[in-house]
């Protein structure tokens, strides 16, 4: 597929980790201090890792853009309490993320999550030092699809858009990765099924992270990614 790879960027929530309880639990104090009806888990769930302007649109979508800002507020407030004992890191991340450094290649994170609550998890699990970069929400002025996160992770990591592959688990990763044209692969652990990335390109599909050095440590062609779904070159 070209260019070797230099560099790994990943998406966070469902691709590192599962924050849903999490997410829930910040959902539901901030809808019910706003005097807003509750909301079904799954619908929740369906918008983890979308800003949490949009997240409340598709939640509440009669509300103003003053109550997204409230909703905002009282989220991320209750999040400082109780997101990082609430996620879970993915029990294959940590041999992932030792195999892809072993191979010499970096890593970060691009996630509209808070970089500060992404590093404060990442500690707690003794992941931190893994990641040369981490751009969080609070990072960027335009989230993604917008591809400026992810141009700013592979700047600090000496990277470029033909030595980096972008891992995410929902259409909005995929679209971003096709703004910022490098490869990207499809974690199956979110939300998203395979069928709804028929619009983007995708280099490969995996069930879940402890996947992710067979597809790009081939031993024939280190570093190399094979494309199995999507459009073509």
């Amino acid at each position: 597929m070209g260019a070797s790879l230099r560099a790994v960027v990943f998406d966070f929530d469902y691709t590192l980790a599962d924050s849903s309880r999490g997410v829930r639990r910040c959902v539901d104090y901030a809808l019910g201090q706003m005097g807003l009806p509750t909301r079904r888990p799954d619908d929740i769930d369906r918008t983890i890792g979308l800003p949490l302007a949009e997240a409340f649109r598709r939640l509440a979508p009669a509300a103003d853009p003053v109550l997204a800002a409230r909703f905002e507020d009282l989220f991320l407030r209750h999040a400082a309490e109780v997101m990082v004992e609430l996620t879970v890191v993915y029990p294959q991340v940590p041999a992932v993320l030792r195999a892809l450094r072993a191979a010499g290649l970096a890593l970060a994170i691009v996630s509209t999550k808070h970089r500060v609550r992404i590093e404060a998890i990442l500690d707690r699990a003794g992941l931190r030092s893994e990641f040369a970069a981490i751009v969080g929400g609070e990072d960027v002025t335009r989230h993604k699809p917008d591809p400026g996160g992810l141009a700013a992770a592979m700047g600090a990591v000496g990277s470029n858009a033909a030595t980096t592959v972008y891992v995410g688990d929902s259409v909005v990763d995929a679209d971003t990765a096709q703004r910022a044209a490098t490869r990207f692969v499809a974690t199956l652990t979110g939300t998203t099924t395979r069928e709804e990335f028929a619009a983007f390109a995708v280099d490969a599909f995996i069930p879940h992270l402890g996947e992710l050095p067979g597809v790009l440590l081939e031993p024939r062609r280190p570093g190399q990614l094979t494309r199995v779904a999507g459009r073509p070159d």
